[in-house]
């Protein structure tokens, strides 16, 4: 993709997202000074939720491992009269998800909501792949859902707070060789049901969203490898059913702060997938 064609998809993405933000301005998701630690939070639609948490009045907790864009967010959103924070380390660690927590509940005295977010596809197929990449793998985008739940349980009970995992349509269709992300997207949507059911007794809700085709750093890095990646970006979005075209950041970022909210009250244990249509829709409808 030209630099050109880049800058014309961006501008068309971004009149869309202004054009979401005023249908919904009239619905208050009730997330004033509702504190929500977002994983991976700096970037791609980590970065979208984390603006929108900031936008609603919520307090957004910023956890991943780069700390230039974490630093950077947040002291955009401050400047703009938001309260926000960033803790700075490598998720797949179990030790710096307990200091997530930990940081959050000293920083803020209370914890009302997780969005495990971060997490890449990084290629290790069947074939290509190896036991040792794959256990790597799933380490890199699994076990941090996982353990950052673990921790935050105590205060999401005192707050009755709410879940989000963010998976992906390759756990339901599959792509090829990436057997290890698609194992833990799935293993995402697994844990999604069990904590809706493990969690009822205290009113904590757990869904998750599975994005598909969505313009993000990482996703343009991918579109990036192929001989013609304009040419492949075409072809992806003419399959998309509704309006040809790619789900914006800002759309998955909507969803999720819905299901984080009060306006969300009696959802749990659900699997939205936000993609006009593209995995449940025939791809060839006109």
């Amino acid at each position: 993709m030209t630099p050109a064609q880049l800058k014309t998809h961006s501008s068309q993405l971004k009149i869309q997202n202004s054009q979401l933000k005023t249908q919904n301005s009239f619905m208050d998701l009730q997330l004033t000074n509702k504190v929500i630690i977002v994983t991976g939070g700096s970037s791609g639609i980590g970065e979208a939720i984390s603006r929108m948490v900031a936008e609603e009045g919520g307090i957004p907790v910023i956890a991943s491992r780069n700390a230039a864009r974490n630093e950077a967010l947040v002291a955009e959103l401050v400047a703009n009269g938001s309260t926000a924070h960033c803790i700075t380390g490598q998720l797949s660690d179990a030790a710096f998800c307990e200091k997530i927590v930990a940081e959050t509940f000293a920083s803020f005295g209370r914890i009302d909501g997780v969005v495990n977010n971060a997490g890449k596809n990084d290629g290790v197929g069947l074939e290509s792949g190896n036991p040792a990449a794959f256990m790597e793998s799933l380490n890199e985008n699994l076990s941090h859902y996982y353990n950052l739940v673990h921790f935050a349980l105590p205060h999401l009970k005192a707050t009755n707070g709410s879940i989000v995992n963010i998976s992906s349509k390759v756990a339901m269709t599959g792509q090829g060789n990436t057997s290890a992300y698609a194992a833990a997207k799935g293993a995402q949507l697994a844990l999604t049901r069990e904590w809706a059911a493990e969690l009822l007794p205290f009113g904590i809700r757990a869904n998750a969203i599975l994005p598909a085709e969505v313009m993000t750093p990482l996703y343009e890095s991918w579109i990036q490898t192929f001989e013609n990646p304009a040419e492949k970006l075409a072809a992806i979005t003419s399959k998309i059913p509704l309006e040809k075209r790619m789900t914006t950041a800002e759309e998955i970022a909507s969803a999720t702060l819905f299901l984080l909210s009060a306006r969300a009250s009696h959802i749990t244990g659900q699997w939205w997938v936000i993609d006009g249509g593209y995995v449940h829709l025939d791809r060839a409808l006109t």
